[in-house]
């Protein structure tokens, strides 16, 4: 069902980089290119979803697996550029990569090039389309890509253990269990829960939305004084409600004010979708997205919307294996090309946390987010860090002014 919407999106507009998941990599010293290559083309070979392509087939998208076959990695030279002109084609490149669509019925899904200045001044483009991939996924694509890439330059066989099973293996786990009365009972919390959904509070927008289906995205940045997250820590441990349910509290009344005082605020927010050990090691498309629903209309105090909203949360979370692409055929909402179904706003509070590339003689920093496209009219996406809460905004400019 995940894959199948995303399926349904591409084929909606095939040039569009909405689901995009792409990463640029400063990396100063002396990259083995070769060895990089090799040590990127054995991460495709163990997930065989890297190297998977959808065919269509009577209107639905099958997963077809492509042989393992080692490639090279390809080399921009702008060997000869002052800085000024390297950072700026940097970051054009960067934005290019980031937008350039992928081709889901051919692949490559994953895709790599490095950008050469001089021997010791490179940086990595690497992308992957969110059908085969998602946040916790690029934790081990990075993890295993440093191991492997360690033991490659030493002249040593792979230290990684082979996997014991494969994202279609999931796959199909999950499509035969999610069926009959197991389904059922976690439709009908939802059918309850959301009754009423589509005249959910939104933002109000500074300009009509257009029938553009494919929509550019930009970003704003910001971070919360330390200070003030641990204070907004103890609030939550005061109330017995996780940092998550504070911050979702404080979205959905800002929804609710500012979008005209309509009973029910609807939030979706993503969720790992691996309660299952088995799922941790392997890279594919298991985030889910929940639909968080709150009624407002009545004004409640503090306290008991923060009572309120755990309620919300953990009956939620414990209804969360409905794809949401499932939950969006049963309620059947009015359906429009530019405008996600339920919901128009996306928080998230993320905890785990994607490790550094650490390859061994090299200096690796992030070039910084490419903003590909708009999923959404707004997306607030925060995480903790040792300096306090950071994260920002992405939205449609075609709709906000930004400011």
């Amino acid at each position: 069902q995940r894959l199948q919407r995303l399926w349904f999106l591409y084929q909606l507009d095939p040039e569009s980089p909405a689901y995009n998941m792409p990463q640029a990599l400063a990396v100063s010293g002396s990259l083995e290119v070769p060895v990089f290559a090799r040590a990127l083309s054995e991460v495709a070979r163990r997930h065989e979803v890297l190297r998977t392509v959808f065919e269509p087939v009577a209107g639905e998208a099958w997963q077809v697996v492509q042989p393992a076959v080692p490639g090279p990695v390809p080399v921009v030279d702008l060997g000869g550029l002052a800085e000024a002109s390297w950072q700026g084609e940097v970051r054009r490149l960067a934005r290019e990569d980031a937008r350039a669509p992928f081709d889901l019925e051919r692949g490559p899904l994953l895709r790599c090039a490095i950008l050469r200045r001089s021997a010791e001044d490179r940086v990595v483009l690497l992308s992957m389309h969110h059908v085969v991939s998602d946040g916790w996924s690029t934790g081990i694509l990075i993890r295993e890509l440093s191991v492997l890439y360690e033991a490659f330059r030493r002249g040593e066989a792979s230290p990684l253990a082979e996997l014991a099973l494969q994202y279609g293996d999931f796959a199909e786990w999950q499509r035969s269990w999610l069926q009959g009365e197991v389904l059922e009972a976690q439709l009908q919390f939802w059918r309850s829960r959301l009754a009423g959904a589509e005249s959910r509070a939104s933002l109000p927008l500074d300009r009509p939305r257009t029938a553009q289906v494919g929509r550019r995205g930009e970003q704003r940045a910001f971070l919360l004084p330390l200070e003030t997250s641990e204070r907004l820590q103890e609030v939550a441990r005061g109330h017995g409600v996780t940092l998550f349910m504070l911050l979702l509290a404080a979205v959905q009344t800002l929804l609710w004010r500012y979008g005209g005082g309509e009973d029910l605020v609807v939030v979706g927010t993503p969720i790992a979708g691996r309660n299952r050990i088995e799922t941790e090691p392997l890279i594919g498309f298991f985030v889910n997205t929940l639909v968080l629903a709150s009624g407002l209309g009545d004004d409640p105090g503090f306290s008991a919307l923060l009572e309120r909203t755990r309620e919300e949360v953990l009956s939620a979370f414990a209804h969360q294996d409905v794809p949401f692409e499932k939950l969006v055929e049963e309620l059947a909402p009015q359906r429009e090309a530019t405008r996600t179904p339920l919901f128009d706003v996306l928080f998230a509070l993320q905890n785990v946390e994607t490790p550094a590339v650490e390859l061994p003689g090299l200096r690796i920093a992030g070039v910084g987010e490419q903003a590909s496209a708009a999923k959404f009219d707004l997306s607030l996406i925060l995480s903790e860090g040792e300096r306090g809460l950071g994260g920002g905004f992405s939205y449609d400019p075609s709709l906000f002014d930004g400011a």
